[in-house]
Parts: structure tokens; sequence; C-alpha cells
């Protein structure tokens, strides 16, 4: 018997030959299959990242280098494995660096792990931070908004966000 229905203009639309029902029943299981898909991804808690240091590293050029520190917390019941950081750091509302790493590790079950990421801040980025500020405004609780993620195959990347206050001026330690 064959299928019988109506195009948007109207005309009939009829599906007689095996081939065509196959096709069909072939597109609507794919299209089932991929609404169901999201459903067998595991649920996890997002991870807690937050800034815990800055330590400096020898610069090139007209750029700055740093390590920047990060804690990573997993709050899930499974490990979170991972084979690659990037991260973007803004500061005062302005761009000032970025940086990536291909370090490869796992995050045991409600546990944390230290991430140390190499950041480069160029030249400009230093400029328009420097234009960006006020004249009253010190180098104290200057807001920063840390953006990244954590690479871990196809459907396994985790991005983060972490904000809080820098305060650059302080005991010339060696760490921020």
């Amino acid at each position: 018997m064959p299928l019988k229905g109506r195009a948007a203009g109207g005309s009939p639309l009829v599906f007689e030959s095996p081939s065509m029902r196959r096709l069909l029943a072939l597109g609507l299981s794919l299209l089932l299959l991929g609404l169901s898909g999201c459903a067998l991804l595991p649920n996890r808690d997002p991870l807690d990242i937050n800034v815990v240091g800055i330590e400096p590293l020898p610069s090139q050029g007209m750029e700055l280098r740093f390590v920047l520190k990060l804690r990573v917390q997993n709050p899930n019941e499974t490990p979170v494995d991972y084979n690659g950081v990037a991260l973007n750091l803004e500061v005062n509302g302005q761009p000032l660096a970025s940086g990536v790493s291909d370090q490869r590790g796992s995050i045991p079950r409600f546990s944390e792990a230290l991430i140390s990421v190499p950041v480069s801040v160029s030249a400009f980025s230093v400029l328009r931070q420097t234009l960006g500020l006020d004249l009253t405004q010190t180098l104290d609780k200057l807001p920063y908004v840390l953006r990244g993620k954590l690479a871990s195959g196809v459907f396994g990347t985790m991005r983060f966000v972490d904000s809080g206050q820098l305060s650059i001026a302080g005991p010339n330690t060696g760490i921020w």
C-alpha cells in the first residue's frame, strides 16, 4: 500500500517504491536517535574553577609572560579527564591575556587539582589597560573575568567562567 500525503504546494506525495520507504524510515529513525542522544550524556555539575596565583615567566620581546594557577574542583561522582586547557583573561573590562596548554590530567571524583597555564600579555593589551585606568584608580582590587575550557573530547569539553578581583599592588613577593 503506497504512503500518501500532501506537499506544501498541495500536490500529493506518494512513496510507492520500497527504497523511498526505507529511506524515510531511516531518516525518521536517525531523527529520533539524535533527539534521544542528549539524554544519554552524563549529567554533571559544573566544575568550580578559581584563580589562585599569578607568577611571572621570562618575557620575550614586547610581550609579558605569566603562569596562571587555577584550582579546579570536581564536585561530581565521576573523574574528569582533560587533554588541554584554553583561557582568556579580562581585567577591568578589557582583554588582557590568553593562554593554552596541551597538558593532560585527571581530576578524581570529589577532589581538586592545581593546573598551571602559561599566558601571554601583548604590549598593546598593556597599553589598552593603562589607558583604561582612571587617574584615581589603583592597582588594588581590579575586577577580572576568566573564561576558558577544559578539553576532553567531542562531548566532554567543559567551559568555565570565574570572576573576582585582582590585588596587584602588594608586597614584592613575586606572586600576585
